[in-house]
């Protein structure tokens, strides 16, 4: 059997996605062409991290496809004096990538924000999934200002979004329709219909 080369893999996720995807911005491209993807998902998908599409993981969460990942990051403009909030998993690929760029990083599951409370006020918040309606702590997280970058669902499609929070508001526009999955509690709150 022939072994796998996983960063002959990750060069060409680099080459033939997130470039030709326009993601460009050098610390993403270094990041992603360097974190192994192939260590986030179960054995059985090792082999598979690096094709274009989401991976559902052992814990019933899911990695969303390279493409996603890259665009949302280069979308949030970090620098590396930012403070960021991470809405996923800490010990996950994005709250890793984001790591080799800044200091102060806090990465929380969806259904714990308040936990967030002590390290902020943020200047950036990445949603690493797709969210139908924010709920309302999480701007109260944000500093003004603060850019946020998210999927948001729309009907049957996916999209990604960015924003910048202002007097604990955001306006989130989306910038390309892209495959990103359902996030965990930020789901519509359903409405009474007579």
């Amino acid at each position: 059997m022939e072994s796998v080369n996983f960063e002959d893999m990750r060069r060409a996720m680099v080459d033939s996605q997130l470039r030709t995807s326009g993601v460009n911005d050098a610390w993403v491209v270094a990041a992603m062409g360097s974190v192994p993807r192939e260590d986030y998902v179960p054995a059985a998908h090792r082999t598979t991290a690096y094709m274009d599409r989401s991976i559902l993981l052992d814990d019933g969460s899911t990695l969303n496809p390279a493409v996603s990942t890259a665009m949302l990051l280069q979308a949030a403009e970090v620098r590396t004096d930012d403070v960021v909030l991470l809405v996923g998993k800490d010990n996950g690929y994005v709250a890793d990538i984001l790591k080799s760029r800044v200091q102060s990083i806090t990465a929380v599951a969806s259904d714990k924000l308040s936990q967030a409370q002590t390290g902020g006020p943020f200047s950036i918040i990445i949603i690493d999934g797709a969210a139908e309606e924010l709920p309302p702590v999480l701007l109260g997280l944000a500093a003004e200002g603060a850019r946020m970058v998210t999927g948001v669902i729309e009907g049957a499609v996916t999209r990604l979004a960015k924003g910048y929070v202002h007097k604990g508001k955001v306006a989130l526009k989306s910038f390309v329709d892209s495959e990103i999955a359902a996030i965990p509690g930020f789901a519509r709150k359903p409405e009474f219909v007579f």
